[in-house]
């Protein structure tokens, strides 16, 4: 006859109360300052790279010899619009709790914070400019970028050596000057910091096609306003879900808009202002995987991968990146004496600049999509979690989110004289049309990367055609792989 094994109590209990604890550290590891998809702060997400991904190594006797940086500007209070849909969040949950004391129920459930809360930003007249928070995110930024490539930027300061240029708006700009207040640190003789004055320069909103791209398209407005419903629509069962979720667990009558705004609010308070426990405490971890993975939707579809208009309107931005590497080659080859020429061009912009830059490049992808994405056939939306995805707003543009292209000159190298080497915020990244590597052949660079897309012209994209007035973002459902 077998014995049977049997179970201590103490055992048994541990059994059942293990994996409540592996959940419960799980959720103490949680960080949702890096799930706030392109609301998330650089100097969160910064550090966060590929894990499984190894750099090349440079080649021995190579020097870098030119510096493409296109960033987005850094962390920004709510735009006016947003800020106001604060204060009318705060209203109707003030009205929500009246009508639960009317009807003489218990508000115990409800956190103490929103009982009597009022928008951070209640009153304030304007919005959407620089904080603090982004302004030392691009001052750190610069002094990096000097200290990583010292050759680069020893020459002395000619705005003709090291050009920098931002949008006509005002987060981009403050963000250039933050930069280059860093980048040209104890360069100068003003104040105490040894500052230097230096020049940044910005085209007209209404005529600036390498930064602002997206805003002179007008076939992109055309298909953004034609295709905004369908991404509120794909967002809504998510939404619903949650409601419903904070609905029973507070037992207030949320609505689908107090969700989407107290989401935002989540955002806001993590990336502004540090809180952690107001507004993104209402959701648990894999609702705010949910509602980041929505964003990120929306970011894929209206700026990404979800149209090849939404990237191949930035081939003008590619176009000046060869054009400023091949002048760069030229002044090398020429032995041309330093400060006679450009040896970093300094770009600072939107989101929407940074991730169709990305995609231009083919960053982000997964299995053979970059081949698809060369013959302009449909995508798949990134994966709903727990499934992993390449594709997070919070990487792929951050605030102060940034692309830098380094050019190498490699004159003991038999295969190629010159390489580029791709940072994403400042880590190098695997490169679809470089066989997965970070570093290229100049020329590889040039023929499988930019050729395919600089075929296209941007005023034949962007001039709106009757038949191509509603049309259709290449993509088709959620990917079924991990």
């Amino acid at each position: 006859m077998k014995k049977v094994m049997r179970m201590s109590p103490i055992l048994i209990f541990f059994f059942f109360l293990s994996p409540m604890l592996m959940q419960s550290r799980a959720d103490q590891d949680f960080d949702v300052r890096q799930h706030l998809s392109t609301v998330s702060r650089y100097g969160v997400m910064k550090n966060v790279a590929p894990s499984s991904f190894i750099p090349s190594k440079i080649p021995d006797g190579c020097n870098p010899i030119h510096l493409n940086l296109i960033a987005r500007h850094g962390t920004r209070s709510p735009t006016k619009k947003r800020m106001r849909e604060l204060e009318r969040l705060a209203l109707h949950i003030k009205e929500l709790i009246r009508d639960v004391e009317k009807k003489r129920s218990s508000l115990e459930k409800l956190p103490a914070w929103l009982r009597e809360w009022e928008s951070p930003w209640k009153g304030k007249l304007k919005g959407g400019e620089l904080v603090s928070k982004g302004e030392e995110e691009l001052y750190q930024l610069g002094k990096r970028i000097r200290e990583r490539f010292p050759g680069l930027f020893s020459d002395e300061y000619h705005p003709d050596v090291y050009p920098i240029k931002a949008t006509q708006v005002p987060r981009a700009s403050a963000s250039a000057v933050a930069f280059g207040m860093g980048l040209f640190s104890e360069r100068g003789g003003l104040g105490p910091g040894k500052h230097r004055a230096f020049a940044v320069t910005s085209e007209s909103r209404a005529s600036d096609i390498k930064l602002r791209f997206f805003d002179c398209c007008e076939s992109y407005k055309s298909f953004r306003k034609n295709h905004e419903p369908a991404v509120d629509k794909l967002k809504e069962p998510i939404l619903d879900e949650i409601t419903s979720a904070l609905t029973k667990k507070f037992q207030l009558n949320f609505t689908r808009q107090d969700t989407s705004s107290l989401w935002f609010l989540c955002k806001q308070e993590a990336s502004l202002l540090d809180i952690t426990d107001q507004a993104c405490g209402l959701f648990s971890p894999d609702e705010v995987a949910l509602l980041e993975w929505a964003d990120d939707l929306e970011v894929f579809i209206l700026k990404g991968y979800g149209t090849s208009l939404n990237y191949r309107m930035g081939v003008p931005l590619l176009k000046d990146v060869i054009q400023s590497m091949e002048e760069a080659i030229k002044a090398k080859e020429e032995n041309l004496v330093p400060g006679s020429y450009e040896k970093a061009r300094l770009r600072f912009a939107h989101a929407e600049t940074v991730v169709p830059f990305s995609c231009l490049l083919g960053l982000f992808l997964e299995g053979s999509e970059f081949q698809r994405i060369q013959k302009e056939q449909p995508l798949e939306l990134p994966p709903k979690p727990p499934k992993k995805r390449n594709w997070r707003g919070s990487t792929v543009a951050p605030f102060g989110g940034n692309n830098m292209l380094v050019l190498y000159s490699c004159p003991a190298n038999s295969s190629s004289e010159y390489f580029v080497q791709v940072l994403h915020n400042e880590h190098p990244i695997p490169v679809p049309g470089c066989n997965q590597s970070d570093i290229c052949p100049f020329e590889v660079f040039k023929e499988r990367i930019a050729t395919p897309h600089m075929r296209h012209d941007y005023n034949t994209l962007c001039s709106i055609k009757p038949e191509e007035q509603k049309q259709k973002p290449v993509i088709t459902t959620t990917r079924a792989s991990s």
